[in-house]
């Protein structure tokens, strides 16, 4: 049950005049609502935001005050995180989930679908609930936000944020960066515009964020299309108002109990047809392809690929390995196999929308038509 998970957490229930009260010293717990998370503080005044914590960099530790590298992702527990940043108090009252305790190589689809499940259950289904939060190691911190802006759906924001500093670090990035995404997450602006990532100042979409940069703090970006907002001093900033990304869909996955095997192939000089092969037979039943330029392969490897859709029915989505661009259908169409080209979506994020699309039962021609949107030829 998620109601015996240890929690930290403030509270307020919105419609009732309720004072702010203060935890008592031989109990941190004032109050525990309808689902179960107990909360050490009320004051009605103030959203509510529950942060879901996975571990990573932002709950990691370093042998030194100046070690930023070979440090231990996913050491400190959630409440140790809130309890470095009081100020979050200021803004909203925050309950406190640990989903986790990793790096995030370590996250699974099956943390994913608790997760996503969860976040549906607790802060889309309560109506004090203004949004979420998801603290996360930053390597694959693209991949777990992609799959969050698919599958919660209920317009309340889900800001997923990280750092690129352990939090025993000089000038730490994870304690500013996890006020600032609880400030979004607790802001009616923040409303309808999808799951986002908060880091650095900025606010950028999950469906185009990526990490351009293996260690500077400045590593999220849409390449292409830009940031969302900034914050300036804690108060967000959002440049236009709430968007659609074109192409995007939503994905009810509380049915769903697991996500089918999906691998990336790297495309490059000399590529093999064996790694397609050895994917397929040790139980992908989806591979996407990190595209050389616009999605471009070797000719013995195209039509490796070409026997694979054919004779196993396996769906190949081909996506780019450089920086940004679009991979055309008209650059990855064949006669006589059904090529499925990502678009704007780089290969991790092509992943995860084609194991959700498998998840679902779709077949190769419903996968297809589920990449158009992300198309422009």
């Amino acid at each position: 049950m998620f109601a015996k998970t240890t929690l930290l957490c403030t509270f307020a229930a919105l419609g009732y005049a309720t004072p702010i009260v203060y935890p008592r010293a031989d109990n941190p717990f004032v109050f525990t609502n309808s689902n179960g998370l107990n909360f050490t503080q009320m004051n009605a005044s103030l959203p509510n935001v529950t942060i879901f914590a996975t571990g990573g960099t932002i709950a990691g530790t370093g042998s030194s005050t100046t070690a930023t590298t070979g440090y231990t992702a996913g050491a400190v527990g959630i409440l140790t995180l809130i309890n470095a940043v009081p100020e979050i108090l200021n803004v909203s009252n925050v309950a406190g989930i640990q989903v986790s305790n990793v790096g995030s190589e370590d996250v699974t689809s099956t943390i994913l679908l608790r997760m996503a499940k969860q976040i549906n259950e607790y802060v889309c289904n309560d109506p004090t609930m203004a949004g979420a939060v998801v603290t996360h190691g930053t390597d694959v911190l693209e991949e777990t936000a992609f799959f969050l802006d698919a599958t919660v759906n209920c317009g309340k924001p889900v800001i997923i944020v990280g750092a690129m500093r352990p939090s025993t670090a000089i000038s730490a990035d994870g304690p500013f960066n996890l006020l600032e995404a609880v400030t979004v997450a607790a802001t009616p602006e923040a409303r309808d515009r999808g799951a986002m990532v908060v880091m650095n100042d900025r606010i950028i979409s999950a469906y185009y964020v990526t990490k351009t940069n293996a260690n500077t703090m400045d590593t999220f970006k849409a390449v292409e299309i830009g940031n969302l907002g900034e914050l300036i001093s804690n108060t967000p900033y959002f440049f236009y108002p709430p968007v659609k990304p074109t192409g995007k869909a939503a994905y009810s996955i509380m049915n769903v109990t697991s996500i089918p095997r999906v691998d990336i192939l790297m495309a490059y000089e000399d590529m093999s047809n064996d790694t397609l092969y050895s994917a397929v037979a040790n139980g992908a039943k989806g591979i996407v392809i990190a595209g050389a330029g616009a999605g471009g392969v070797s000719t013995p490897f195209n039509a490796a690929m070409e026997d694979v859709i054919v004779n196993k029915s396996i769906p190949i989505v081909q996506s780019t390995r450089a920086m940004s661009g679009e991979v055309p259908s008209s650059d990855t169409s064949d006669s006589t196999a059904l090529h499925i080209a990502s678009g704007y979506l780089n290969p991790y994020k092509s992943r995860i929308l084609l194991g959700l699309l498998l998840a679902h039962g779709k077949n190769l021609t419903e996968i297809a038509a589920a990449y158009k949107g992300s198309t422009a030829a």
